[in-house]
């Protein structure tokens, strides 16, 4: 890969956004009935290749098991508001009519509550009973503490997921988490992420992994890139995890780990361009922030709206459009893409004369600048 002369001592590649580059449509169509975006993780299979972001605005509860109806799979966070108050209700009331000055320290001291490891078990068992699979998150640093309670309460898959999650963290101050070994202990399938990286990537896949989120999730309030200076082009970071994807089947002789694109998709075209590149499955947040059923109630923050010490994310006003069903599903009221996701990603797919997500991973595309 070339590299770009920044300055006299430093140069860097060439990355690309996912609206940096276009789907080539094919000689061949298909009809987009025929086409099917069904999605298996383990033994887990869904009608569509959606996981929800972990993120109060976005899932609790009722919507993990609402999106689990619809074909999808809600992450519920465990560091948020629902295992850290037993009602969280009135608060994201209070967070939906916060002023944009106070929203940032205001988060900071609801989430200062602790997490309580008896409503950890309850909200898993609330999803659980619906009968739906269930998907939890944790950070890296709170996966030791907390891993039995999410386990004993009979989690499906098991999501541990922070902004940058590494195979080798070093730290002079704790023992940090093996991640190897606790998945090799673990008895369900775990997702681990976000990396942006082919080393970073095939590292976390030598550890047992199911899936490896790629990004740094939370994109549309995500301010780490002006706080830490850190920005992952998601095209390319796909495209070098899904390499990764590929040079570990042929090490591990025939062990498939799923790549789940993690961030920054707002809109339905940007889903099939992450699957376009080689992404298994996406993980999105805001556009499902937008739904009447969201918590968030048209506003959206990640867990790191929140952070104690260095908050990289902000509480956003994204509005109400529709109901969940017709976001994911339609009908569109909109022409902007934010409406009927599955469906935009069946008509991509057969345009380009692909009739399921493995082939489509294969689909031309270009390089171009919007």
């Amino acid at each position: 890969m070339a590299q770009v002369e920044i300055g006299l001592g430093k140069s860097g590649r060439r990355a690309y956004e996912l609206d940096e580059i276009g789907i080539v449509p094919a000689r061949r169509t298909r009809d987009p009935e025929e086409v099917s975006i069904t999605w298996q993780i383990d033994a887990y299979r869904f009608e569509t290749p959606l996981m929800v972001s972990p993120m109060d605005s976005v899932v609790s509860p009722a919507t993990a098991v609402a999106i689990g109806q619809l074909g999808g799979l809600g992450v519920l966070d465990l560091e948020g508001l629902w295992t850290r108050y037993e009602d969280p209700e009135p608060l994201l009331a209070e967070i939906n009519e916060l002023d944009d000055a106070a929203a940032t320290l205001r988060l900071q001291e609801i989430y200062a509550a602790p997490i309580r490891e008896e409503l950890i078990g309850q909200r898993i068992e609330q999803i659980r009973e619906a009968g739906v699979v269930t998907a939890a998150r944790l950070s890296p640093q709170r996966t030791a503490q907390y891993h039995k309670a999410v386990v004993d309460a009979g989690v499906d898959l098991f999501v541990i997921r922070g902004t940058t999650v590494s195979a080798e963290h070093v730290s002079g101050r704790a023992e940090p988490l093996n991640l190897k070994q606790f998945i090799y202990d673990l008895d369900v399938p775990v997702v681990v992420g976000g990396c942006a990286t082919y080393t970073a990537a095939l590292h976390l896949m030598r550890t047992g992994a199911a899936g490896v989120l790629v990004g740094f999730g939370g994109g549309s309030g995500h301010t780490t890139r002006s706080v830490l200076g850190v920005a992952v082009p998601m095209a390319s970071a796909i495209g070098d995890v899904a390499a990764a994807r590929r040079d570990y089947l042929d090490e591990s002789g025939g062990r498939y780990v799923h790549v789940i694109a993690d961030g920054g998709m707002t809109r339905s075209g940007d889903i099939s361009k992450a699957l376009a590149c080689g992404a298994d499955a996406v993980m999105v947040g805001s556009p499902l922030a937008r739904a009447a059923e969201a918590p968030g109630r048209g506003y959206h923050w990640g867990s790191e709206a929140h952070h104690h010490e260095l908050p990289r994310g902000e509480r956003l006003g994204v509005g109400t459009i529709g109901s969940l069903a017709s976001i994911l599903h339609g009908p569109a009221a909109t022409s902007d893409g934010s409406m009927n996701l599955m469906g935009a990603l069946r008509r991509t797919m057969a345009t380009s004369g692909y009739t399921d997500l493995k082939e489509f991973q294969r689909v031309e595309v270009v390089v171009a600048p919007h």
